[in-house]
């Protein structure tokens, strides 16, 4: 069975929301600036270029550089970091949270997409330049939502009390998860290589950040890959006039608030807050609330007038960080931006984004969705030609296909339907006659085909339960097979962490990757390595 893909639109793991974008649906054309096509790129440069400062690219630049600077840089992400000091330089983004050693599979496809996208750009308008950047979420507060991963079906978690930005967690007592992960390992060169590459992102870092742009530069800096961690004051102070704007006006709130409610069919994505900023210091990271005409900060007992947080803006632009609705509008302010790279859970609330960013006068970016991707060994891809699956029955929930498999294995129809039609065929003849009588009969048979053809499919069932007794085994090597490729009856790769592959393909599988993925794809691949 060769490498294969199935259409997102077809894999039961995306939103209507999502599909109804893939598919291009006008009621959501307002919700977008442009679909990213190669030929619309050429449209969103030329926005771009008109409605982006050259001074915020010096300040990029020496932001990159100095965060660089105690890193091994390759020539093509120095090169990259030097481009966007040019005003025909661009960046395609994706961004992550700083999950433990990269946390889910999908870390490595995010990246690769944007990768592969920057590569796509170039060839299609050679005289520009694109940058593939990772941002990381250093200012995120859920600690518990990263501090772990899993490794063939076991879950690693660094236990340690924690509060405030997560990039200014101290890596302390990583030692303790690094032993008994390497345990786990065993002692190949790529077990080597997995617990060297953890141990010097981990335990010669002394915050999550440093560990995480490490890590990241290790396994991307071949590929071109530009870290950049926003939690820094010269790029909040480019940003200053719009946390302004949001202490004083709250324009954010009321612009979400009418799209969310234009988009409520498909359901609320994100719900904004009166001011969508929060108050960040080395262990806090808590909302800023306007009470009255003062600005308290949330669990605490700072209270700021208005001339006072003011004043701390103009001062100390680093102690404001913005949510979830604000932190894109920050990324397209201080990057020369034309796509945003994510999952369906991003998409659907950037969908949500573009009257604010409207408002602002800032350029929206076109929006892509990640790849996807399924990663088979041969050994699977052998057992699921065996089996007479295909990927699309692999996709299936585990009932549907059990069901299928089970009439499709039958020597005779487990399907009653036929029988019935013949009997709603009958019935209906009754009926003809019943209603040139009254309509006391009328009612009896109707009340007899409903008993008639539940009894039909109660029969249905029962044949159907003892066909699956009598193909317990295959379905059972089906189940097996399919509980491999979808831990937990989940997506592979929001389960499981590249080492478990690493582990036995080592770096060929960033390369593979990166080589069979198209990013512009509008389906789910299925990577048989």
């Amino acid at each position: 069975m060769p490498t294969d893909c199935v259409d997102y639109q077809n894999s039961g793991y995306f939103t209507p929301l999502i599909i109804d974008y893939l598919n291009q649906k006008p009621t959501l054309a307002s919700f977008y600036n442009r679909f990213p096509t190669l030929d619309n790129f050429g449209l969103q440069l030329a926005e771009k270029s008109n409605n982006f400062k050259d001074d915020n690219r010096k300040i990029l630049v020496s932001v990159l550089q100095k965060q660089y600077q105690d890193l091994k840089v390759s020539d093509l992400t120095q090169s990259h970091i030097e481009s966007l000091a040019q005003s025909n330089a661009f960046t395609v983004t994706t961004g992550h949270q700083l999950n433990l050693f990269t946390g889910p599979l999908y870390f490595l496809y995010k990246i690769i997409s944007t990768i592969n996208l920057a590569k796509a750009l170039k060839n299609k308008y050679p005289e520009s330049h694109f940058v593939p950047i990772y941002w990381m979420a250093t200012e995120d507060h859920d600690f518990e939502e990263i501090n772990y991963f899993n490794f063939k079906g076991k879950k690693f978690r660094w236990h340690k009390e924690s509060a405030g930005p997560v990039g200014r967690i101290s890596t302390s007592g990583l030692e303790e998860v690094l032993a008994v992960f390497a345990s786990e390992l065993g002692s190949s060169l790529n077990a080597d290589a997995l617990k060297k590459l953890f141990k010097q992102s981990y335990l010669e870092h002394d915050n999550l950040t440093d560990a995480t742009r490490f890590l990241a530069n290790e396994l991307f800096a071949a590929k071109g890959l530009v870290i950049l961690d926003a939690d820094d004051a010269a790029l909040k102070r480019q940003f200053s006039p719009y946390i302004k704007e949001e202490l004083l006006q709250q324009t954010s709130y009321k612009r979400v608030i009418e799209t969310s409610e234009k988009l409520k069919s498909y359901g609320v994505q994100v719900n904004p807050r009166g001011i969508n900023l929060f108050y960040l210091e080395d262990h806090l990271r808590e909302r800023i609330i306007l009470e009255g005409e003062n600005y308290k900060v949330n669990n605490t007992q700072i209270l700021f007038s208005r001339s006072e947080i003011l004043s701390l803006l103009e001062k100390h632009p680093e102690r404001f960080s913005p949510n979830v609705i604000l932190r894109p509008l920050y990324q397209e302010v201080i990057l020369p931006n034309l796509c945003y790279i994510g999952g369906g859970g991003e998409l659907s609330y950037w969908l949500e984004l573009k009257s604010y960013f409207d408002s602002a006068n800032v350029t929206f970016p076109m929006l892509l969705l990640r790849n996807s991707v399924l990663l088979v060994t041969e050994k699977q891809a052998k057992k699921a030609d065996n089996l007479a699956l295909t990927w699309k029955d692999l996709f299936s929930k585990p009932a549907d296909l059990f069901n299928e498999k089970t009439k499709g294995f039958s020597e005779f129809p487990v399907d009653l339907s036929i029988q019935k039609d013949h009997l709603k065929t009958q019935f209906h003849y009754l009926e003809l006659l019943a209603q040139q009588t009254d309509l006391s009969f009328l009612g009896a048979v109707k009340a007899q085909q409903a008993k008639q053809i539940k009894g039909l499919e109660h029969l249905e069932k029962r044949l159907l339960k003892a066909q699956k007794r009598k193909y317990a085994d295959v379905l059972q090597r089906i189940a097996n097979l399919q509980q491999a490729l979808f831990p937990n009856q989940n997506l592979q790769e929001r389960q499981a962490n590249f080492s478990e592959f690493y582990l036995e393909y080592g770096l060929d599988l960033i390369d593979r990757l990166q080589a069979e993925l198209h990013p512009l794809d509008k389906q789910f691949s299925v990577l048989v390595l």
